[in-house]
């Protein structure tokens, strides 16, 4: 399986009073996000993570990384310092992905765009960094632990997302 996510902020205690994070203190964020990760991946899956991943030196990111299931990618967002790009346990590093998954075309980055390379031909734009707070947009996800319950996602969880929240709008519109 392959998952994706952002914004985790392990360590980051901005997360709780800028983000609003329900939880009381910054090890039960982080304790929270470790369960819930593990819960949804497996050891053999791999994880996108979109950026933004934890504060702290390497070795205490590797040790987080450590706890973590599956096979991690990390495409870098405005967070992510030197120490948590060559922090031990990434599969590979890069400030920009593009794959092809279940007949799809996906652009992964930190920053959701405007347009992007396939936009017009079916392509996804997977990205981070804005905490759920974009107005949806045609072919654009945000993947962050804020939108998915603070755990990573399956591509077709994404999808069924937008569904959701489409049919949600036709039972109660806005006033």
């Amino acid at each position: 399986m392959i998952f994706f996510t952002a914004d985790t902020h392990f360590t980051d205690p901005r997360v709780l009073r800028l983000d609003k994070r329900p939880f009381p203190d910054l090890a039960t964020h982080d304790a929270a996000l470790i369960e819930a990760w593990n819960a949804a991946v497996g050891e053999d899956d791999d994880v996108w993570h979109l950026g933004d991943f934890a504060r702290g030196g390497a070795d205490h990111k590797a040790a987080l990384l450590g706890r973590l299931h599956g096979r991690k990618h990390l495409v870098l967002g405005n967070n992510d310092d030197e120490a948590t790009a060559r922090a031990g346990g990434w599969e590979s590093v890069s400030a920009y992905r593009e794959m092809e998954l279940d007949g799809r075309k996906l652009v992964l980055c930190h920053y959701a765009f405007r347009t992007w390379n396939g936009s017009g031909k079916g392509a996804l734009d997977l990205h981070g960094h804005s905490h759920g707070r974009l107005a949806p947009m045609t072919g654009q996800y945000d993947v962050g632990v804020d939108v998915f319950r603070f755990r990573p996602v399956t591509l077709p969880e994404i999808l069924v997302s937008r569904r959701r929240r489409a049919k949600r709008d036709e039972i109660s519109p806005k006033s």
